[in-house]
């Protein structure tokens, strides 16, 4: 399904792009082009089309205002030590875009046409990827039908743009602190949360602003069952490891399936370091760290790939964890010379894109 291109006749000015990439404020800057493919219930997925990055004209009275049909995905480009442009793993978030598409009662996206767009972007704005950085790509689909009623979209959009990423976290080398939410949650069972969808993020920004008044960085989101077991913060997996070398992290079930959580554990497993995926509870870490079991806590996500956790706070109290530790560090520089190719990966994981 090849991509109809259309390059934008007016974009950035070297120097004036030259000067974003300086500094990439995560999430602030944006490419010159986008990708968009339409899709009806009677007439299936049109040609994707490249173009100039420019807003959408929406009624609005449009499905996606009214009940919040929409998903996306994160996923970087990176320019590679051998000067090739790289993907990690793209086809992992092709698959689990069509399982939150599933969900979200929205169309399944082939894996040619997500992986055609998104390799079409890369390479029409493969000059913004910062010197140091990464080109931060989000494709995403939402509802595109106007009329006010309770039912999937007959029309969606699926879309890629893409943003210059720098680091994610200001903190640099030393530890976040992390809100541990005791009041609201973020996810149940049979609901929402292994659906990458913006409801799920809208629904964890309460507890954010929280996060932000207590001088943290993320949130750590609790069952919704009241029994207190750790899911996951609102936008990264965490990993827990102790004295003795071990590492586990909560199982899946409410929490989203992360493609950098999915991957750390294969390196590993692949390594022989004793690792599980388990059920446990915020009173069991507080007992961890007080007999000094915990030797690591570090969270990972695509925007942000491993960071330590230095502090975790809570109503009525705090866990020091302590300096990050050198599992965090060995693992970041893995996977960021996987990214990049300066590492040999398994098979399949750095995927390069034809210029």
């Amino acid at each position: 399904m090849a991509v109809k291109v259309t390059l934008n006749p007016e974009p950035v000015a070297e120097a004036e792009r030259e000067k974003l990439l300086e500094a990439p404020v995560f999430g602030t800057v944006f490419t010159d082009h986008m990708v968009t493919a339409v899709w009806t219930r009677a007439g299936g997925w049109e040609q994707p089309e490249l173009g100039p990055r420019r807003p959408f004209a929406i009624q609005p009275e449009n499905a996606v205002f009214h009940y919040g049909q929409q998903l996306f995905e994160g996923m970087k480009a990176y320019r590679g030590v051998d000067g090739a442009l790289r993907l990690f793993r793209p086809d992992q978030n092709a698959a689990r875009m069509n399982r939150s598409a599933l969900r979200m009662a929205m169309p399944q996206v082939p894996e040619e046409l997500f992986r055609e767009s998104v390799e079409a972007l890369v390479r029409a704005d493969k000059n913004w990827i910062p010197g140091q950085g990464s080109l931060y790509l989000r494709p995403f689909m939402f509802a595109d039908e106007s009329f006010l009623g309770v039912r999937p979209a007959d029309r969606c959009i699926f879309c890629v743009i893409a943003a210059p990423a720098g680091d994610y976290f200001k903190s640099g080398a030393a530890g976040l602190s992390v809100w541990v939410e005791q009041e609201t949650t973020r996810a149940a069972p049979g609901g929402t949360g292994e659906a990458k969808c913006g409801g799920n993020y809208a629904g964890s920004l309460h507890a954010q602003t929280r996060a932000y008044e207590e001088g943290c960085a993320q949130v750590l989101f609790l069952s919704a069952d009241g029994s207190g077991q750790i899911e996951e913060l609102g936008g990264m997996n965490i990993f827990f490891v102790k004295k003795d070398g071990s590492v586990f992290t909560p199982a899946l079930g409410t929490i989203l399936p992360g493609i950098t959580r999915a991957s750390i554990l294969a390196l590993l497993r692949a390594e022989g370091t004793p690792v599980s995926e388990i059920s446990y509870h915020f009173d069991e870490l507080k007992a961890d760290v007080a007999a000094g079991e915990i030797a690591e806590v570090f969270v990972c996500g695509t925007a942000a790939i491993i960071a330590s956790v230095s502090r975790l706070k809570f109503d009525g109290g705090a866990l020091e964890i302590g300096e990050p530790g050198p599992l965090a560090a060995r693992l970041r520089a893995t996977l960021s010379g996987i990214y990049t190719g300066a590492v040999e990966g398994p098979q399949g994981w750095s995927v390069t894109v034809s210029e």
